[in-house]
């Protein structure tokens, strides 16, 4: 798929979001190309740690809106929740590395990595609540036990970007590190974990997640279950018209 690139090299495989012209925005097809590799990934024996990138200044601008309104993920089989539930069911450790825009599932997927290195230039976002969505990803529950309740609403309800440095701050990212040294750095620490005892180190990482597994699952399904539901809203409806047509969205009409 030639907006997912992907290589397996010294125990590592790396998937690169590489659709620069569209600012790296996900398709059903980019899902799909996404979720198979790491499915592909958990299968091979000879791949120890997954390593998640875009590009120098853009990591995704999360939906593309158009492909999301002509494939609306409505059901558990579409291939946006066959990456959610992959991403969220991996034994095996994931590290990112985010530059530039991350929005929508651009952040939340970092609540499944287990070491997110972001640049300076790194803008977060989870603009759910403004296109007239709920949040995905499990994010309604990972979020506030990770930051806490207010600091939680304040990224969910408001929807409004924040920087490399407040995410490490509230601990979704591991380390900020210069544009320059980001993919470097990203690699530098996922060639440390592929040489670590393979075993030890998918048991370390289930170990940790072990309490909330089924709890993510049930998360990840309560918000499609809603999130299929809101897509038919009048709100969500007048938020993607008014962002294809570029003008600011009026929601007073609606209770």
């Amino acid at each position: 798929m030639k907006h997912i690139q992907t290589e397996t090299k010294d125990g590592i495989a790396r998937i690169e979001i590489d659709r620069p012209d569209k600012k790296n925005a996900l398709t059903a097809a980019m899902y799909q190309a996404m979720a198979d590799a790491i499915r592909a990934a958990e299968a091979d024996a000879g791949v120890r740690v997954v390593l998640i990138h875009g590009k120098a200044d853009l990591f995704t601008a999360g939906n593309d809106l158009q492909d999301f309104l002509d494939n609306p993920p409505r059901d558990d089989d579409r291939p946006v929740f066959q990456f959610l539930y992959g991403i969220s069911r991996a034994q095996k450790p994931i590290v990112a590395a985010v530059a530039g825009p991350a929005v929508g599932i651009g952040t939340t997927m970092l609540l499944h990595c287990d070491l997110v290195y972001a640049a300076p230039n790194a803008r977060l976002q989870l603009p759910f609540v403004n296109l007239g969505l709920v949040p995905e990803a499990a994010s309604s529950l990972l979020l506030p036990a990770l930051v806490g309740y207010q600091r939680a609403a304040e990224l969910l309800l408001l929807g409004e970007p924040f920087s490399a440095q407040k995410a490490k701050e509230i601990g979704l990212v591991t380390e900020v590190v210069p544009e320059e040294q980001l993919f470097d750095t990203a690699l530098a620490q996922a060639k440390k974990l592929a040489a670590k005892p393979a075993a030890s180190l998918r048991l370390t990482k289930q170990l940790m997640k072990q309490g909330q597994m089924a709890a993510v699952a049930q998360r990840i399904k309560l918000e499609s279950d809603h999130f299929g539901e809101r897509l038919a809203s009048p709100e969500a409806k007048e938020a993607f018209s008014a962002f294809l047509e570029k003008r600011k969205p009026d929601f007073s009409k609606f209770d």
